[in-house]
């Protein structure tokens, strides 16, 4: 059995520490933009509640309109094309929130993502690890990608996988386009439980 320095064993839980600080940001970031995505949600109800109610605030004029046009033997047709306007203007602004509810649609899937893979076991392969905080590797936009800090290195893992099989492959695909040292640890609540044996 493997002996551990008492240094190794100290820069290990000062790790744990840090991994546990960086888990609670990335938390209190998801709670922010879940407390966004909720009233982003709330304020496009209510305007879509509103928008309805001028619609048909719109359309029962126009009807009125319509109907008084009619019975006064075709008076004046330029009612008639205000109302048209208008509905051009309301169709222009519901276009506009169904772009703005897709926009939130994919935010949403994204964090309810985030959170799913923080609360399973996951797969993922370790390509690289730097002894400086090097964040300019790191992006929100890379959703398949971890950063942990592991006393005294930052490393970097590309991919999560479900199976132990998938994140094997992945790591074969890895090796043979140059990534020699590239290999496969489980993660769960965004800590690294261990370095999972290659096949």
């Amino acid at each position: 059995m493997p002996f551990i320095e008492e240094s190794d064993l100290l820069e290990l839980h000062k790790d744990i520490d840090k991994a546990q600080i960086i888990n609670e940001r990335l938390l209190g970031q998801i709670k922010f933009k879940n407390k966004e995505i909720r009233s982003n949600k709330v304020q496009r109800n209510i305007f879509a509640g509103v928008t309805a109610l001028f619609l048909i605030g719109t359309l029962t004029v126009f009807s009125f309109s319509a109907g008084r046009s009619i019975s006064n033997n075709y008076e004046s047709p330029s009612n008639l094309l205000v109302s048209i306007d208008s509905l051009d203007a309301i169709k222009s602004r519901i276009d506009n929130l169904k772009q703005q509810n897709e926009e939130l649609s994919l935010v949403k899937e994204f964090y309810l993502a985030k959170e799913f893979l923080d609360k399973e076991k996951i797969y993922s392969v370790q390509v690289k690890s730097f002894v400086d905080n090097n964040m300019t590797l790191a992006s929100e936009a890379l959703a398949n990608t971890i950063f942990v800090k592991t006393n005294p290195f930052y490393s970097y893992s590309l991919g999560n996988f479900e199976t132990l099989q998938e994140a094997q492959k992945f790591r074969e695909q890895l090796v043979d386009i140059g990534f020699q040292d590239a290999f496969v640890a489980s993660y769960k609540d965004g800590k690294r439980l261990q370095i999972e044996a290659s096949k």
